[in-house]
């Protein structure tokens, strides 16, 4: 098992490119399977998540061909459909929680497909009835069979209708959205997600042929076409990375420069950062952060304690919970971060506690974080990372602390960050992959 030893305390500096987005690679690359024409997608996050999608294409018989590191040209010309059945799809399928985004591009153009239950992080229950609920209302029939865990969905006559989302699940709308642009007549999705890669993909469809109105907003129209063509599109960078190292910085008091972020698809994700007293400025399109030897976190304007708490697009997102909690730990003041989407993401607030944080986990979905001010810093301890996000959250606060830290299962951070250690190694962390058993408790 691998795992990364860290010698922290030390600052950073320099430029740092942030990566393909993670979760819009997922609908991007899952989309190509709705036409037969060749479509080149760039800006390819090299991860695992991803790597395994890609690898899951081309075993269901999409022609890939690999333009340059970053750059793939795929051609979804003849589907084995008969490759659901095999035993080897039951096992790729079901270890990776992007697989579900396959089920709609294939049910619009052949009429049937198939899902072993998706794995991914654990962080709670992340039901999939949104998709379902929605494939149904468009016409497709489902079954569930408990004993093999595994989806069968027939949907040989889809139809345009209106769909009230229970919830605007990101992955929900966009699997919805990719059944329905081949469907027969006019689709209306309502509570429908608005994130940017969304967005990024409704634009990539309406290039490819597909006539999707609303774009943005949570009321999105779609008028069923009969064919989609080729295209290209490029990827977002990484709004949870540009993140990440906005909160890394401020925590090893480094001086860096996030480079081509797309800051008007950032939402409010710098102001929330802004408001736990990080200073940074806009230089183009690069975010330049300073050395601060202090932050201090905002209180609201009568004075009470600050909570950040996750919502929906354009809401703060609840990948960077993790992060804005470890940052807090080292700030001037008090706040509460409330993660309201999932109930188990913050249970790795105890390996932040061991390293000397003073947070109170409230219940599953609160925490009450008292900022240290740098006063007291953090100490080096061994961890283990329970998902990605977390996984990243307990690396920036070993860069910070003081000492030796070692973290396994780092397996879960490379499935979102791609070269981590390479790329944190060039700013002059400390940080090394070893050969380490995993913890025995």
């Amino acid at each position: 098992m691998n795992a990364f030893e860290i010698h922290g305390g030390r600052p950073l500096k320099g430029d740092i490119i942030p990566q393909g987005a993670k979760n819009e690679a997922l609908q991007i690359l899952s989309a190509v399977l709705l036409t037969p024409e060749e479509v080149t997608v760039s800006n390819v996050p090299d991860i695992k998540d991803v790597n395994k999608l890609i690898e899951l294409l081309g075993d269901l018989g999409v022609q890939i061909t690999r333009r340059s590191k970053d750059m793939y040209t795929f051609r979804a010309k003849d589907i084995n459909l008969d490759y659901f059945r095999s035993p080897e799809f039951k096992s790729k399928g079901s270890g990776l929680r992007g697989s579900i985004m396959i089920v709609g591009p294939l049910l619009a153009r052949f009429g049937r497909a198939a899902i072993p239950k998706p794995g991914g992080d654990k962080i709670g229950r992340r039901r999939l009835d949104t998709h379902f609920l929605g494939f149904e209302k468009l016409g497709a029939r489902f079954q569930y069979d408990p004993d093999a865990h595994f989806f069968n969905v027939d949907a040989t006559d889809l139809r345009g209708t209106y769909i009230l989302m229970d919830e605007a699940s990101v992955t929900g709308t966009a699997n919805i959205v990719m059944a329905a642009v081949l469907a027969k007549g006019t689709t209306t999705i309502y509570n429908a997600a608005c994130e940017p890669y969304l967005q990024q993909l409704c634009k990539m469809l309406n290039r490819m042929g597909a006539k999707i109105s609303g774009i943005g907003s949570n009321l999105l129209t779609i008028e069923g076409v009969e064919y989609l063509g080729g295209t290209e599109h490029r990827m977002l960078p990484d709004m949870i990375e540009i993140g990440s190292f906005i909160g890394l910085a401020a925590m090893t008091e480094s001086e860096i420069t996030i480079k081509d972020v797309h800051y008007h698809e950032l939402g409010i994700i710098p102001s929330v950062f802004a408001k736990l007293g990080i200073q940074f400025e806009l230089r183009g399109d690069d975010i330049f952060i300073p050395s601060q030897k202090s932050y201090t976190i905002d209180t609201f304007i009568d004075g009470s304690i600050l909570t950040i708490a996750d919502a929906p697009w354009p809401g703060f997102t609840p990948d960077l919970l993790s992060i804005v909690l470890v940052v807090a730990t080292q700030a001037k003041g008090h706040v509460l971060i409330h993660q309201k989407m999932f109930e188990s993401r913050l249970f790795f607030v105890d390996k932040l506690i061991d390293m000397g944080a003073q947070i109170i986990l409230c219940d599953p979905h609160r925490a009450s974080v008292i900022g240290l001010n740098k006063a007291f810093k953090l100490r080096g301890i061994e961890m283990t990372s329970p998902d990605i996000r977390a996984g990243v959250s307990l690396l920036i606060a070993a860069l910070s602390a003081q000492g030796r830290s070692v973290i396994h299962n780092i397996e879960q951070i490379e499935r979102g960050y791609q070269d981590i250690e390479g790329r944190l190694r060039a700013l002059g962390a400390d940080i090394r992959r070893i050969d380490a058993n995993p913890l025995s408790h």
